[in-house]
């Protein structure tokens, strides 16, 4: 899994998110390829992020928002499991969605 490695960073909540060369090709290819060439965003919205929520429907889902422009942000979706996490997804959204907010710049 090492080898395959794309980026591991720390997040404002204190753990880690990791993704793997070949499931950041899975997102760009299948779930929204508009994220291609977008992993250093997806990085900066993971450690620099502007709101941070919990998903409505999983405690252990974590949705990461950072603007872009006015009334567009990136979002990073990490699930964090036995202390460690890792990307689901990410994608460019004109709402941020409702749930928990844990952390606000």
């Amino acid at each position: 899994m090492t080898d395959d490695l794309l980026f591991e960073v720390m997040t404002p909540l204190e753990f880690t998110v990791r993704v793997s060369q070949r499931y950041w090709q899975f997102i760009v290819t299948v779930k929204h390829p508009i994220m291609a060439g977008e992993v250093a965003e997806v990085q900066l919205t993971l450690t620099e992020p502007d709101e941070v929520r919990r998903s409505r429907s999983d405690p252990a889902v974590y949705l990461f928002y950072r603007g872009q422009s006015p009334r567009r942000w990136t979002c990073a979706v990490a699930r964090r499991l036995n202390g460690d996490g890792f990307l689901i997804t990410a994608y460019p959204t004109d709402a941020i969605k409702a749930g928990e907010r844990l952390w606000q710049k």
